[in-house]
Order: C-alpha cells, then structure tokens, then sequence
C-alpha cells in the first residue's frame, strides 16, 4: 500500500474545521454542477464515499428527499453531528475496497479526495460499480498535484519563490512517501477498464482565492515537522511564508481536481 500522509488535500482522520471549510469553499460547486448534470432529484439513492465532512452530505440529502436515500461512509466520522445524520442520510464507518459495498442500486456513488486513501484502488472502483444499479453514475475526484506543481503561477518576487520552493519540498516529502502525484489524470482510464460507458472528465483549478490560502496554511502547519526534520526547508523559512499567507497578498493555487465520471451499464 502506497503511503498517502502528508497529501496536500489529505482530508482524513484529524482534519481541522479549517480545511473542511476550505474544501467545501474550493470544490463543492464543481461536484455539485456535475451531479446536477447527472439529473440527481427526488428519491434518488446515493452513497457518498469517503466523506469528510457535512457539506456534501447535506446537500445530497436536501436533493433526494424524504422519499430518498444518501449513506455517507468514512474511517472517520468526527463530523457526523446529529443536525445532519437525520433521515434520508445514514453514516456508516467504511473502508472502501476493503469491506462490502453498503447496500445496492445506488442511482448515485461519489468520491472525492477518498480513492487515492484506497490500498487498492481498482478494487475499490470496481467496489463502487458494483453497488450502482443498470445506468446509475459514479463520480471520482482527486488531486493531481504533478498537473501544475506551483504554488504561485507568477513569480513577482521572492515571497513568491519561496512559496514554490516550500510547494517543491512538500513534493519531494510526498514523493519519499510514495505518493502518486499523477493520480488525478489517471481517473477517466480507470473508469473505462472498470466497464463504465460514457466516460468523461475535467478538472478545476482553483487561484487567489481566501480558501487556497487556508489550505495552504494548514497543509504547511500539518507537515512543518517533517519538512524541517528532511532538511527541505527550515523554521524561518516556513514562519515566513505563514506571514505571507495571512497578509492576503498571495496569489496561492490549490492543486488542482479532477473529476472523471462514468455510467454503469
């Protein structure tokens, strides 16, 4: 199993209230507009893999109904307060690939920034296939963070060379630990040599938005220890680009998401 700890959009177990937010303020619009696209509605059966926080649960549940269904599963479930775990939605500790599928004829099965945590990746898509129903939709997204590798895009000085120099580090700190950091591009294959048809995907790249700036923060805060410890940078260095961080003035970009999606047939 490939090491992912440290991935810049890890949002697994210990994520703080910041980087939930961040991620429901940079992503949620992209995955919603794709399952709008799907014609999710009323009644629909979803199981959202992999979740890690409200935002999307939430909203799936407002989408479906009372005359629908949305299973939320994860490792972990720290989020799952009681103002959401209501009816339709039902939240399930789950390993995907791992364990069985948590029920069938799923209408809809998403994941995001869940199957690049998966120990087996293909049995984990092939997991999620099997629990659609004849025409049901799955949506992956992940990252892909060697598909633009900067922090800044414009290098206008050196507030901006060391962002990309810290961005660089944490590359080769995720490299060290056996991350793939050309996953997302490889999602719309995956989904073909699963058996689904109609394959598609796009990615969205976030910039200069508050939200990539509280990502990053978190992201560097997370790894400082390991960063200083591998010799890739030094406290100094990282107190700095904190700064710079919180006086708004970065044009930071998230690394940026792929959404691949496919129909089962």
């Amino acid at each position: 199993m490939m090491r992912t700890d440290g991935h810049l959009l890890d949002h697994r177990q210990g994520e703080t209230g910041q980087r939930s937010d961040a991620f429901a303020t940079l992503f949620d619009r992209t995955t919603f507009r794709h399952m709008e696209g799907f014609g999710l509605g009323s009644g629909w059966r979803c199981w959202e893999v992999g979740a890690s926080g409200a935002s999307v649960v939430s909203w799936l549940a407002k989408r479906v109904g009372p005359t629908g269904k949305v299973i939320a599963t994860g490792i972990d479930l720290s989020w799952a307060v009681p103002s959401v775990t209501r009816p339709p939605v039902e939240v399930l500790v789950h390993h995907v690939g791992v364990d069985q599928p948590p029920g069938d004829g799923f209408d809809l099965v998403h994941a995001r920034l869940a199957l690049v945590h998966a120990p087996d990746r293909e049995r984990a898509v092939v997991s999620m296939i099997k629990a659609l129903r004849p025409g049901g939709r799955l949506l992956i997204e992940d990252a892909d963070p060697a598909l633009q590798p900067l922090a800044c895009l414009e290098e206008t000085g050196p507030d901006q060379q060391l962002a990309n120099r810290l961005r660089q580090a944490i590359r080769a700190l995720l490299d060290e630990r056996g991350v793939d950091p050309a996953h997302g591009r490889r999602l719309p294959r995956l989904l073909r040599g699963a058996g689904l048809r109609g394959v598609e995907a796009d990615v969205y790249f976030p910039i200069a938005s508050p939200a990539c700036a509280a990502l990053e923060t978190s992201t560097i805060q997370r790894l400082r220890t390991a960063l200083v410890t591998a010799g890739l940078t030094t406290d100094e260095e990282i107190d700095r680009h904190l700064a710079n961080l919180s006086s708004g003035t970065m044009d930071i970009a998230a690394t940026p998401l792929v959404s691949a999606w496919g129909r089962k047939p």
